[in-house]
């Protein structure tokens, strides 16, 4: 049984990675091609041809104004994923139609549904407005990790690890040793978990990036919004610093940490990844030091839950975790992603 929920909007992309050239990435175990139309809009469609299943991202298919020429049999298709022409004959089949999924852009996202498209409602895509904000700077990447992605969805609501498994970069040993607050939002279908150091050693992430030494107010708020979209709310602050209701706080320094967390497969993951912040907003310096650190992070990340991956499908059955106080937060988002399973499984076994 898949652990994928499906009716869902997935980020597939950055839009700077999508143009005139095809592009494929393999979503939910399902592998979609994209490119650009003249007019600059977003096109995703089935990257199998409908005659021999062959991948339209692959050369010599190519793409002529808006139409994408396969390049083993010569099967046309436009913009809708219709197919236009077909060699030998003038009658196009009727079935000769490529899968099209409805896309959304979006705060430097391509977001694509997966499911029923009647279903592809775009109001209920989770916002990243300082992705592509003029009042924020922003470094982003994606690294591909081997792992179910509810690894990772653990990995992120549980920043405890952050004091073992990234030491000299983000973690402190405030981190492990402060307790989280968690509260899970059914309605709103959200999980949020907070920690907040009034009193913490300032780690080089931060030091080397905002110049701040010595003790530090330091607060991580998260907001996950299932299956993909995580958003952490970083405040650093000098010591005592006393925050507004507002959040403006002028002698703070902000950063949004954003993931995407898309499944590529039941075991391998799209690991999207974005900091963005509100200082040294043209400082060059500040943004390559930013994303070689972040990149390492995420990468310490990859490595971990890469392993953890090979153990857990040679586990024999019935293992049993051991959680506690800190995994509240990931118990909560695996309570939400199960629900959100059960629709499609019970559709499976009607």
């Amino acid at each position: 049984m898949t652990s994928i929920p499906r009716d869902q909007w997935y980020v597939a992309a950055y839009g700077r990675e999508i143009g005139r050239e095809l592009f494929s990435r393999t979503i939910c175990g399902e592998s979609i091609l994209f490119w650009r139309t003249e007019a600059g809009e977003v096109t995703a469609m089935s990257d199998r041809c409908v005659h021999r299943r062959f991948p339209l991202s692959q050369a010599p298919t190519r793409l002529v104004g808006d139409q994408v020429i396969c390049g083993y049999h010569g099967f046309t298709y436009g913009a809708d994923g219709g197919c236009v022409a077909v060699p030998g004959q003038k009658r196009v089949p009727r079935t000769a139609r490529l899968r099209s999924y409805p896309v959304v852009e979006q705060d430097s996202f391509v977001w694509v549904f997966i499911g029923d498209p009647d279903r592809a409602d775009a109001t209920r895509i989770p916002r990243a407005p300082w992705l592509d904000s003029p009042a924020w700077t922003t470094v982003s990447g994606m690294e591909p990790l081997a792992a179910r992605f509810g690894l990772l969805v653990d990995n992120l609501l549980d920043l405890s690890h952050e004091t073992y498994l990234h030491g000299g970069y983000i973690g402190t040993p405030e981190v492990a040793g402060t307790p989280i607050t968690t509260e899970a939002d059914d309605a709103a279908g959200v999980v949020y978990v907070s920690r907040h150091m009034d009193d913490a050693e300032c780690p080089p992430f931060y030091s080397r990036s905002t110049g701040l030494s010595g003790r530090i107010s330091r607060w991580q708020d998260i907001e996950y919004t299932p299956p993909c979209l995580y958003l952490l709310h970083s405040r650093i602050a000098p010591v005592g610093s006393t925050p507004r209701p507002d959040g403006t706080d002028p002698d703070a320094f902000h950063v949004e940490v954003v993931y995407a967390i898309t499944p590529e497969t039941e075991s391998s993951t799209h690991d999207f990844w974005a900091v963005a912040r509100d200082f040294a907003l043209d400082d060059q310096a500040v943004s390559d030091f930013l994303a070689e650190q972040n990149r390492t992070v995420v990468l310490q990340d990859v490595e971990a839950l890469d392993v953890l991956e090979k153990v857990i499908a040679t586990e024999p059955p019935g293992y049993q975790e051991l959680s506690i106080n800190i995994d509240t937060g990931g118990l909560a988002a695996r309570r939400m992603l199960a629900r959100m399973v059960e629709p499609a499984a019970a559709t499976v076994g009607a």
